[in-house]
């Protein structure tokens, strides 16, 4: 309905545009002038809206429109992937920030010497879903280590995994024989009474191996059922990924869906620069992208899975 309103109230906005021109038409060479400096300024404003509601038209997804659960997974390198892992904890959380959507930490590991080594988040907000999506892969870090005592350049990996909140329509049935949950004491942040009780829970799906952690409420309760529902909602995905594969074989195409995949270089060391590879979207504002001004490159992986875009060249490189 959002979706529809803007729409609408663009519509308004052409109505008063053609007025304009018929108002500048009809008006003296004086009052032209300034009547025209409006009339650009008001469609330059248009411009920037209309490309905001075609993104939004992308979106028709079955969860497009649901919360979003968001992790973040250091891969191998010790220190230096936990230390890319926080880095990009920050910038999703910077980047939520400009969206307008509402973080909730479900779930942060801390790493042995710095950093993290795994973070949960719960993204709330319209659509939350279906910006977040365009971000699951594996995410590569090049830089001059802070760690290294000789400036050696280092390249690190981590891994982000995004699936919808999912409600009580989908029925994802978890026998009771196939998952063990532990219970223990929650560590990291919080209050008094989170970290002296056993409040903290993992459940193990032991057919897949799917493991979820949930320790941000003080009581078991609370956290046994988020666990539960972040693990329902990552067993859809998985049984969605399976079917991609199966489509896959059809159609000979290798999709972003891959957890394996490297969709995105971060390269601050030898030279700024910051590309999606499965777009060509590209910047060499590295700060700007890791203070979280990353929605050129979901907006370009809309557009690339849009029909009507997806044999453009939408480079983008405003180096």
């Amino acid at each position: 309905m959002r979706t529809i309103g803007g729409l609408v109230a663009f519509n308004k906005r052409l109505d008063d545009a053609a007025v304009m021109v018929e108002l500048i038409e009809a008006s003296s060479p004086a009052e032209q002038e300034e009547y025209a400096k409006e009339l650009n300024a008001s469609v330059a404003a248009m411009v920037a809206d209309l490309d905001s509601l075609e993104i939004a038209s992308f979106l028709t997804g079955q969860f497009d429109r649901n919360n979003a659960i968001f992790s973040i997974q250091a891969g191998a390198g010790g220190t230096e992937s936990n230390d890319w892992a926080d880095i990009l904890f920050r910038m999703y959380s910077r980047w939520c920030e400009r969206r307008g959507f509402e973080v909730e930490l479900m779930d942060v590991q801390p790493g042995d010497t710095a950093g993290i080594s795994k973070a949960t988040i719960l993204i709330k907000g319209e659509n939350a879903y279906g910006y977040a999506k365009a971000e699951r892969g594996v995410h590569r870090l090049v830089r001059i280590s802070p760690f290294d005592s000789n400036k050696r350049r280092h390249t690190s990996f981590c891994a982000v995994d995004v699936v919808a909140e999912i409600n009580e329509e989908i029925n994802i049935e978890v026998p009771d024989a196939d998952i063990r949950i532990d219970v223990y004491r929650s560590s990291g942040k919080g209050g008094q009474g989170v970290n002296t009780t056993d409040s903290a829970v993992r459940i193990t799906h032991i057919p897949t191996g799917v493991v979820v952690v949930c320790q941000n409420e003080r009581s078991q309760i609370k956290n046994k059922a988020s666990a539960m529902n972040v693990l329902k909602a990552r067993l859809y995905e998985r049984k969605l990924d399976e079917q991609r594969s199966e489509m896959e074989k059809f159609y000979g195409e290798k999709g972003e869906i891959g957890f394996g995949s490297q969709i995105r270089s971060y390269v601050l060391q030898p030279y700024q620069m910051v590309k999606d590879l499965r777009t060509g979207v590209s910047t060499s504002d590295t700060q700007g992208v890791l203070d979280g001004d990353i929605d050129r490159f979901i907006t370009g992986w809309l557009r690339a899975g849009c029909p009507r875009h997806r044999n453009k060249d939408i480079q983008i490189d405003d180096e």
